[in-house]
């Protein structure tokens, strides 16, 4: 049975007691349910058992972290660095997850900029975890230290049945609990700052639209450095149903984990869940929602999807709102095509009319686009940054950049970047509405447009291009003839190549720098 979602808690205080660790609530709660189960060996623990982790993990953790400081986190998708998150919790730390694919330089500038004052790391990255460190910063591992200056973070063993560690430390609901960094698709990427109170919030909403059942088990196999990886391990100890971690994707590996551990949900952006139907995979019986977010999914992904019964349910947010703003069901998805859905419960998204200062729900029409502006507990209360977050949040909420509106039925549609507007030669040009028109012509799978300065136009229209079939190329000056009439002239792309795949963000968002980088070395009469 699938219950309805937490109906008794309030969103502005989303759990009986907000100022008590929320694990060890639930171990309290219900002792013997599952926790977490580690995909990669079979291993699982209960509620109980896992909270007893923590707490060694936290005895472990708390000589050596500053308190009321934040520790960096360069640990793969894995059970312990679940345990080093609600370890830092218990201590009252906040946490910032690195992102291990990235240079070193831009590791430790990060690092540097949210003042991380200790770094916990495996057995793999104890050498990179030296090099990020700033001076005076302490290093542990998870694994037994084999490099010098790494300490041992291994929770001590039990002695006799003793699992006693430092008490939870009360704490606010406006309490820092992590820092996450932007993608960075455009720019420098921002350090966001985020609550227990957004966390929490994000749970209660997200628990409303996609409902909860007491075998869910939900399945973390995108990177624990980006809000889709952490979001599930918060919402499944909030409901006090189940977390599988698998420490990475991979199309056949993910589907035979979907089956043997009876998922019930997965978080998934439109890359991944395209590999999987490229595999072959079938939605197994058990799985209740596919959440797709990270980046739009296609119109041809979300058919091939409903057309295999998978239950996609495509998802809008943000990593300054603590995941979700607004989510379609699959009923949503296929009566209106392309919508994100509804803003989930306690959440309240604004359009600002472009032309003026108006935020007013009613002062633009259903259809009139504007930038999206979100508001309610799950906004971040802003970056690291005091200058960024000026530029980006105020009384009104967090000022997304993203141009969308909204329909009759109060459904919203996103339909690009308000920054990626661009001008050429005096007419506006929305790059999505060209990518969208590319990715309609036969032998086109998808497209990103962006603008390219250009001495004579100001800037000039450029289309990087996938074709559907690896094998063809298409030609750019016949792609460009069977745009017209489907954009205005002024819109046609001046430039246009070929390429096997869009460069994109870790979390599956088209990167527009990339893009930008590709495109700069082709000529604009191609």
């Amino acid at each position: 049975m699938t219950l309805p979602g937490p109906a008794d808690w309030p969103v502005e205080d989303p759990v009986p007691d907000p100022s008590v660790d929320l694990l060890r609530q639930r171990a309290a709660s219900t002792p013997d349910s599952t926790a977490v189960v580690d995909a990669d060996t079979g291993e699982r623990w209960t509620y109980a058992e896992f909270d007893e982790r923590v707490t060694r993990r936290a005895r472990a953790l708390d000589p050596i972290a500053t308190s009321g400081g934040r520790v960096g986190v360069a640990l793969d998708t894995s059970p312990a660095f679940a345990e080093v998150c609600f370890a830092a919790a218990r201590l009252g730390l906040a946490v910032v997850p690195l992102n291990l694919d990235l240079p070193v330089e831009t590791l430790r500038r990060q690092a540097d900029r949210a003042a991380v004052t200790s770094l916990v790391c495996e057995r793999d990255t104890q050498a990179l975890a030296l090099e990020v460190a700033a001076d005076g910063a302490t290093v542990a591992s998870v694994d037994p230290p084999e490099r010098d200056g790494v300490s041992s973070l291994e929770p001590p063993e039990s002695v006799a049945g003793d699992i006693t560690g430092p008490a939870p430390v009360e704490q606010s609901l406006d309490a820092e609990r992590v820092v996450l960094f932007t993608s960075g698709t455009t720019g420098d990427p921002k350090g966001v700052r985020l609550t227990r109170r957004n966390l929490l919030a994000s749970a209660t909403g997200s628990a409303f639209r996609l409902g909860v059942d007491p075998h869910d088990s939900w399945l973390v196999c995108l990177p624990m450095y980006h809000m889709g990886g952490l979001a599930p391990l918060v919402r499944s100890t909030l409901y006090g149903t189940t977390t599988v971690i698998q420490r990475s994707f991979e199309a056949g590996t993910t589907a035979r984990v979907l089956d043997d551990y009876d998922v019930t949900g997965v978080s998934l952006v439109p890359t991944t869940l395209h590999r999987l139907l490229d595999a072959g995979w079938h939605s197994p019986e058990t799985l209740r929602f596919v959440l797709l977010g990270g980046a739009p999914a296609s119109r041809a992904l979300l058919d091939q999807a409903l057309d295999r019964d998978v239950p996609v349910y495509p998802t809008y947010g943000a990593t300054e709102t603590a995941s979700q703003v607004a989510t379609a069901t699959p009923d949503e998805v296929r009566e209106f095509p392309g919508t994100v859905g509804r803003p989930l419960r306690g959440t309240t998204v604004s359009i600002r009319d472009p032309d003026g200062d108006s935020l007013s729900a009613d002062s633009l029409t259903p259809g009139e686009r504007g930038e999206l502006v979100v508001s309610g507990p799950t906004v971040s209360p802003g970056y690291l940054d005091d200058d960024q977050s000026d530029a980006a949040f105020d009384e009104l909420g967090f000022h997304t950049g993203d141009l969308g509106y909204r329909d009759d039925g109060g459904r919203l549609w996103v339909v690009g970047r308000v920054d990626d507007r661009i001008v050429t030669g005096g007419e506006n040009v929305n790059p999505a509405a060209v990518a969208d028109a590319l990715a309609d012509l036969p032998g086109v799978s998808e497209g990103a447009v962006v603008g390219l300065p250009d001495e004579e136009w100001g800037e000039r229209v450029a289309a990087l291009v996938v074709p559907a079939d690896p094998e063809t190329s298409p030609d750019p000056g016949d792609l460009r003839e069977a745009l017209r009439g489907r954009v205005a002239d002024y819109a046609l792309p001046k430039t246009i190549a070929v390429t096997d795949t869009l460069p994109r963000t870790a979390s599956g968002t088209v990167d527009r720098d990339g893009v930008r980088k590709r495109l700069a070395s082709v000529d604009g009469d191609r």
